[in-house]
């Protein structure tokens, strides 16, 4: 597999409670060139952004200590990374947990379990030339 020019160098956060997710994620990102940072919660993802400073971020909604609504809404009241790209991540797929994301400032969200192709897609919508900024209304994904 090649690597992009745009997965050269980025550092992606995947935080999520389930080894399980966090190591698909590994895997298709490390695989595609992405470096991972990964954090089992949202207090663990705190402790790292500082040090990784990641590109994107993807985050589970359901967490033990601090769930993923808390966690976005920490990141995002932060001056050095508000305009890093939060993505939730749920097993879940209801309007309420839509809404409530982009609330608490989501770029997106991603059903789990998610495919390789799903992945990486949602990073380059994120990550690439022209992505979306504060300014840009939440996008559905619905399909």
């Amino acid at each position: 597999m090649t690597t992009t020019p745009q997965a050269t160098g980025l550092t992606i956060m995947v935080i999520d409670d389930s080894s399980t997710i966090r190591r698909s994620a590994e895997i298709f990102l490390g695989g595609a060139g992405y470096h991972v940072v990964l954090a089992e919660d949202g207090f663990d993802a705190l402790a790292k952004i500082v040090d990784h400073q990641p590109a994107l971020i993807f985050c589970d909604i359901l967490m033990p200590r601090l769930d993923g609504y808390q966690t976005c809404a920490l990141i995002k009241k932060s001056a050095k990374f508000h305009a890093t790209p939060v993505l939730m991540l749920s097993s879940k797929d209801g309007l309420f947990d839509r809404a409530r994301g982009a609330m608490v400032g989501s770029a997106a969200y991603l059903t789990k379990p998610f495919s390789k192709d799903s992945l990486l897609a949602a990073v380059r919508e994120h990550t690439g030339p022209g992505r979306h900024n504060e300014s840009t209304p939440w996008p559905s994904t619905a399909s």
